[in-house]
């Protein structure tokens, strides 16, 4: 039996109203990228899940294909994909990323 990666991934994007897709996990993040996405989450007091990329080589690539995103980290809010950390940040400095995690 083949494991269907993109379905796997669907249902935990599914799952968790925010999810972030990262290297390594909140408490010990793997790059600076995904330092800089978990301490924007942690200051907008939200509740959210890690799915870290590093232990599983066909996630860290599906997840790549499931959103047509070449980098890591991921963030996704409402089964929605809102972007990586350039766009994670641009948001919260607009005040926009707060509102879409206040709809939670």
């Amino acid at each position: 039996m083949s494991r269907n990666v993109q379905e796997e991934l669907k249902q935990v994007i599914d799952a968790n109203a925010v999810l972030l897709f990262m290297k390594g996990n909140r408490d010990m993040p793997q790059c600076g990228f995904s330092a800089r996405v978990i301490e924007i989450l942690n200051s907008c007091d939200v509740e959210y899940s890690t799915v870290d990329i590093l232990r599983d080589p066909e996630v860290r690539q599906g997840i790549k294909v499931f959103s047509n995103w070449p980098t890591l980290p991921q963030l996704y809010v409402s089964g929605e994909f809102v972007g990586g950390c350039d766009i994670v940040t641009d948001l919260h400095l607009s005040g926009q990323l707060e509102t879409m995690l206040s709809a939670q």
